[in-house]
């Protein structure tokens, strides 16, 4: 699919290479609007400092995930080039020492860690409510 590729900076090649064959494929219209969803998404993501201010009501946009260690990106980076996002991270499962800050997606990428494709936007407040107790800040 064209301009697929501007995904590469959210997503790992191995995953938008199966997207991209899977578009040839009998559900290629769903695999293609996946993809341009996937695409307004990123798009339109607050970029670094926009959601200052809206603590708990801050949407997240992108869930990335690799077994018990997840992702929740908030904002993207302002420059073009993806270099840092804003988000909350829960490594290993670990609710203690959860925690909002800056991630970087790159290196997300590197190590295998996946992007949810059918993630669905909600407020960082209502993540964090999952974690109850465990989460302090």
């Amino acid at each position: 699919m064209k301009n697929a590729e501007e995904l590469k900076q959210f997503i790992s090649l191995s995953e938008l290479r199966a997207m991209k064959e899977h578009t040839r494929g009998e559900e290629g219209a769903f695999f293609r609007k996946m993809i341009r969803d996937l695409k307004a998404t990123i798009a339109n993501m607050p970029k670094t400092y926009e959601t200052e201010g809206q603590g708990d009501d801050a949407m997240v946009t992108l869930h990335y995930f690799k077994g018990g260690s997840d992702w929740w990106i908030i904002e993207k980076d302002m420059l073009d080039e993806q270099l840092q996002a804003f988000g909350f991270a829960c490594l290993n499962g670990d609710t203690e020492n959860a925690e909002l800050g800056y991630i970087s997606i790159e290196e997300l990428i590197e190590n295998g860690v996946e992007l949810d494709l059918y993630y669905k936007p909600e407020k960082i407040g209502d993540i964090k409510k999952k974690f109850g107790k465990g989460y302090s800040n």
